[in-house]
């Protein structure tokens, strides 16, 4: 993965439907007020700061330290592994998930606390190195 550039505000503008551009809207000051760096553009990923991981069977990669993505079916937000918040979970609200992504389909309905402790953690972890990868380099 990789930055491609272009506008945050023009991309989250042409976002449908209008609940999910509300949502990135949200996500964007949270994300930002939580890590200090300006959300960029990683394709349709809003992305902040960055980092180069490597897993143990040596795959390796650049990505965001902190992202979501506005689907036109949820706002997905990324995390290293949604285990390490099983318990937050519990008392966020309605939402669904994978091993690595959390779907919101009303951020307004969940727990704006619970997700804030949980992208806090999450921001933590990679700028502390806890993470699942092998080895991780914060790299802006």
């Amino acid at each position: 993965m990789h930055k491609t550039g272009g506008s945050v505000d023009e991309f989250i503008s042409k976002v449908t439907p209008a609940v999910r551009r509300r949502d990135a809207e949200t996500l964007v000051s949270l994300m930002r007020e939580i890590s200090g760096r300006e959300p960029e553009l990683w394709g349709t990923i809003i992305g902040f700061g960055s980092c180069h991981y490597r897993y143990a069977t040596g795959n390796q990669g650049d990505m965001p330290i902190l992202a979501f993505a506005p689907r036109r079916a949820a706002s997905t937000i990324y995390f290293d592994a949604l285990e390490r918040h099983a318990v937050a979970m519990a008392d966020l609200g309605p939402h669904t998930s994978s091993v690595a992504c959390l779907y919101v389909k009303d951020l307004e309905k969940v727990d704006e606390s619970v997700l804030r402790t949980m992208l806090e953690r999450a921001y933590t972890d990679v700028m502390n190195g806890t993470t699942s990868y092998a080895s991780l380099e914060v790299t802006g």
